[in-house]
């Protein structure tokens, strides 16, 4: 039998165009949302959280540009591809801690706020695991992420 499957790759790729560049049209805006990543940056939030976080919340979002950086800098962390691969999967696999899943839980559900809110279940399970002000860094970690990926889709952002 003769494989009729279409190649990985089409003849012809399609690259979307950049709409414009937020740095050269808004600079001060742009260093306030760089403060915030340094801030983090420089806050108890581990790596491997951070990571996590970054790349679920790219995949919820659609934001390709951020999701091929991210999972790249997870990797270079030492993130595993298993766990990357499984990451939109997370909660039918054994690869996440407690924590973590309390973290992607939260990540999700505030990416995804107009859906269903943030439940008090899971609000509850992660400041019981993290603790107050680990929640408070995955929170605006989380924030943070959605804000970039927000600006990667409108920007057109294409990865490289």
């Amino acid at each position: 039998m003769e494989n009729t499957l279409s190649p990985a790759w089409p003849a012809t790729r399609v690259v979307p165009q950049p709409r414009f560049d937020l740095v050269r049209a808004e600079p001060r805006a742009y260093a306030g949302l760089m403060t915030m990543h340094k801030q983090l940056s420089q806050s108890e939030l581990s790596l491997t959280h951070w990571d996590l976080i970054n790349v679920r919340v790219s995949q919820l979002n659609g934001c390709a540009y951020c999701l091929m950086t991210h999972a790249q800098e997870a990797l270079d962390h030492g993130e595993t591809e298993q766990r990357l691969r499984a990451l939109p999967a997370w909660r039918e696999t054994p690869y996440f801690t407690a924590e973590e899943r309390a973290l992607l839980a939260l990540a999700e559900e505030v990416t995804l706020l107009p859906q269903h809110h943030v439940a008090d279940a899971v609000y509850d399970e992660a400041k019981r695991l993290l603790g107050e002000t680990y929640l408070a860094q995955v929170l605006l970690a989380t924030v943070a992420m959605n804000a970039w990926n927000r600006l990667g889709i409108a920007q057109r952002k294409v990865p490289a």
